[in-house]
């Protein structure tokens, strides 16, 4: 079985360093065949988005030109309706039938998993990959706790010896860097210089897209 490939979905509104150092330390870690980013259309779990979807993805572009691992899917944002992750798994399931998926979450995001729309399905289509953060902890009870049981992994072998099923947790060096703060920055006056890649700061600077008198 060839390497797996990483999926990482988020709003990216804007990208930062944060998902970028996040990503790059789990496609070294995990041995990944590459990355895939995958900026979300219309999230059901959060706000409308501010950047517009195109803006969005060109900033994902961006960010990641030069690392040839990386690349920007633009499926969310093609598809009509509510983004669920199931439905994109499903999809990169049938294109990759006999390859490893891993999705990529953060620890936040993956103790909020229970709320996200089939989750149980998902284990079906790819293994979970939780980036470890300060402070939080893996659940123990409930049905992650269940999860963790059944599922969890420390191996990295298993990742690549089946395609899908098992739960991974890796710490990764913590960016404390979030969107919103970067977009409350930008509403100050402030200047986003060494929190985004310069192509991004260039991109969000030209259009005035998290200008005030853009809300």
């Amino acid at each position: 079985m060839s390497e797996p490939i990483g999926l990482f979905g988020g709003t990216f509104d804007p990208i930062h360093y944060g998902h970028l150092r996040t990503a790059f330390e789990l496609w070294q870690a995990l041995r990944l065949r590459q990355v895939r980013f995958l900026p979300t259309g219309n999230p059901p779990h959060r706000e409308a988005t501010l950047a517009a979807p195109e803006l969005r993805l060109q900033m994902v572009q961006a960010a990641i030109a030069g690392q040839g691992a990386f690349v920007a899917d633009d499926r969310e944002m093609r598809r009509t309706g509510l983004s669920y992750s199931v439905d994109t798994l499903t999809e990169l399931r049938a294109e990759y039938p006999g390859q490893s998926l891993c999705l990529l979450l953060g620890m936040d995001a993956f103790l909020g998993l229970p709320h996200w729309h089939r989750w149980r399905e998902i284990f079906d289509l790819a293994h979970v990959v939780v980036a470890h953060r300060p402070g939080w902890k893996a659940p123990i009870t409930g049905p992650l706790g269940e999860v963790m049981v059944d599922r969890g992994t420390g191996s990295v072998r298993d990742l690549h010896q089946s395609t899908a099923g098992r739960v991974f947790v890796h710490a990764v060096t913590q960016l404390e860097i979030a969107s919103t703060d970067l977009r409350a920055l930008i509403q100050a006056g402030r200047d986003l210089r060494y929190l985004v890649p310069d192509a991004v700061r260039e991109l969000i600077q030209s259009t005035g897209c998290y200008a005030p008198q853009q809300r």
